[in-house]
C-alpha cells in the first residue's frame, strides 16, 4: 500500500511538493495528480496495470476463435459468443456497479472487479463445453464492469483538468498493451499445449496485474461517499442522457468499438484459412500491432490541443476507415498495414471520446462514465456477433462493409455536432455585433 499520508511511492520519489493550504483554496484543484507531483507515477502505474488486465480478460478468447471452433466443433458465429458474452455481461452491469462506487469507493470498487475477474479467468479453461465457457465468460464480463467506469470517475476526481486526458489515455494505452499481450502470449502457448493453456496463462497474467495494482494504486483523496437508489440512479442516468453532448459521445463510442469488435473478433479465422494459412502463433503476433493504439491513445491528448475534439475524431475516423479498406487485400503486409491504421485511428477516438465524457459530465461522473462503458461494449458485443455473422455469410468484405457502415454513422454525428457549433458561434458573433 502507498504511505498513508501522501500516497507517494517509495521506490518512485515525489519531485513536487504539496500544495499549501493557501494555494488549494485559491484552486481546489492543487491538491490533485499532476505530472511531476507526487503518487502521480505510482497511480499512473497502477491504472496502467489494470487496464492491462481488463483488456486481457476481456478479450482473451478473441484470438483463441479459430483453435475453440476445432476444438469445441462449432462455427465461427457461435465461438464468437465467447468474446460477445464477455462484453455483453460488462455492458449490462457497469452501471449498477458503477452506482455502488458513488458508496464504497472507486479504489475499493477497482480492487474487487480485478479480484473476482482473475479468479474467474483461472477456472474458464477448465469449462467442459461452449455452453459453460460462455457462461463462465458472461460472469467474468459482470465481474470485469467494476472497473472501467470506476477507473474514469477516479481519475476525473483525482487528476487535475488539465492532466485528465493523458491520465486517461495512460489506462486506454494500458488497454492496448494488455489487449496484445494476452493475444500474442495465447496464441503462442495455445499452438504448444491447446487453446485451454492458451486461456489459463492470461489468467495468470491478470493475477500479476492485479497484485501490482493493490500494491501501487493511491488512495482516493477527492472522494465523497454517497448512497445511490435505484430511483436517484434512473434519475441522475435521465439527467446524463438528456444531454445531447454526452448522447453523441456515447454514440460515437460505441460506432467505433463495434468495427474493432467486428474486426479482431473475425481477423483469425480469415488469417488462418486461404490464401494466407497462418499459424495460431503467427495470428496471435498480428496483435502486436496494439503497440499502435499504446503510442495513438497516449498522445490523445496533444492532437486535442492541435485539433480540437472534433477535429481529433475526424482524424481517427478517416484512419480507421482507411485501414478497413486497406484489409480487403489479399496481402499480409496489406493487412497487417491496415490493422495497424485500424488500431491507431480506434484507440485515439476512444481516447478524445471518453476523455470527453469525464470533462462534460459535472455531477455523478462515474455513472456518466458508465453510461460511455455501457454503450461502448455494446458496440463491442454487436460488432464481435454481426461481424462474425457477416463473415459466415459474405467473407471478410461483409465484415468490411459492416465497419464502414459504422464509421459512416460516427462520421454524421461528429459532422452534425461541428455544424452545430459553427452555427453557434456564427449566432454569438452576430449578437456581438448586434
Amino acid at each position: 500500500m502507498p504511505p498513508a499520508d501522501t500516497g507517494a511511492s517509495a521506490i518512485l520519489p515525489a519531485v513536487a511538493s504539496s500544495p499549501s493550504s493557501a494555494d488549494t483554496a485559491a484552486d481546489p484543484d492543487a491538491a490533485k495528480l499532476h505530472p511531476g507531483g507526487p503518487g502521480y507515477r505510482r497511480m499512473s502505474f497502477a491504472l496502467f496495470a489494470a487496464g492491462l488486465a481488463t483488456f486481457a480478460l476481456l478479450y482473451s478468447t478473441q484470438a483463441l476463435l479459430p483453435a475453440i471452433s476445432d476444438g469445441l466443433h462449432v462455427p465461427a458465429d457461435q465461438a464468437s459468443w465467447t468474446v460477445s458474452g464477455a462484453t455483453f455481461g460488462l455492458a449490462i452491469a457497469v452501471i449498477p456497479l458503477s452506482a455502488l462506487s458513488e458508496r464504497f469507493g472507486r479504489r475499493t470498487m477497482m480492487t474487487a472487479s480485478l479480484s473476482v475477474a482473475a479468479l474467474i479467468a483461472m477456472a474458464v479453461p477448465f469449462a467442459p463445453s461452449l455452453g459453460w465457457l460462455i457462461a463462465l465468460r458472461v460472469v467474468q464480463g459482470v465481474a470485469l464492469a467494476g472497473l472501467p467506469a470506476s477507473a474514469m470517475a477516479f481519475l476525473a476526481e483525482e487528476v487535475r483538468p488539465k492532466a485528465l486526458v493523458a491520465a486517461i489515455g495512460l489506462f486506454v494505452a494500458g488497454n492496448s498493451i494488455g489487449g496484445m499481450s494476452g493475444r500474442i502470449v495465447s496464441g503462442w502457448v495455445a499452438q504448444a499445449w491447446g487453446w485451454r493453456v492458451g486461456l489459463g496463462s492470461v489468467g495468470l497474467m491478470a493475477v500479476v496485474c492485479a497484485v501490482a495494482f493493490q500494491l501501487l494504486v493511491p488512495k482516493a483523496r477527492h472522494f465523497a461517499s454517497r448512497s445511490v437508489g435505484p430511483r436517484a440512479l434512473a434519475r441522475t442516468l435521465g439527467g446524463h442522457l438528456a444531454d445531447p453532448l454526452l448522447r453523441r459521445l456515447y454514440g460515437i463510442g460505441a460506432l467505433f468499438m463495434t468495427v474493432f469488435g467486428a474486426v479482431y473478433t473475425v481477423i483469425g479465422y480469415r488469417l488462418v484459412a486461404e490464401p494466407f494459412s497462418l499459424p495460431q502463433g503467427i495470428v496471435g503476433s498480428i496483435f502486436l500491432v496494439y503497440l499502435v493504439g499504446t503510442v495513438s491513445s497516449a498522445a490523445a491528448g496533444k492532437l486535442v490541443g492541435r485539433l480540437g475534439r472534433r477535429g481529433a475524431l475526424y482524424l481517427a475516423l478517416g484512419t480507421t476507415s482507411a485501414g478497413l479498406l486497406l484489409t480487403l487485400a489479399d496481402s499480409v503486409a496489406a493487412v497487417l498495414a491496415g490493422l495497424i491504421l485500424i488500431t491507431a485511428g480506434f484507440f485515439a477516438g476512444h481516447a478524445v471520446a471518453s476523455a470527453a465524457v469525464s470533462r462534460t459530465a459535472k455531477t455523478a461522473r462515474a455513472q456518466a462514465s458508465a453510461l460511455y462503458q455501457c454503450a461502448y461494449y455494446i458496440g463491442s458485443s454487436i460488432g464481435g456477433a454481426l461481424g462474425a455473422f457477416a463473415f459466415h455469410a459474405a467473407g471478410w468484405e461483409g465484415t468490411i462493409a459492416l465497419g464502414l457502415a459504422a464509421m459512416v454513422g460516427a462520421a454524421a454525428i461528429t459532422l452534425y455536432a461541428t455544424r452545430k457549433a459553427l452555427a453557434e458561434q456564427r449566432l454569438l458573433r452576430l449578437e456581438r455585433a448586434a
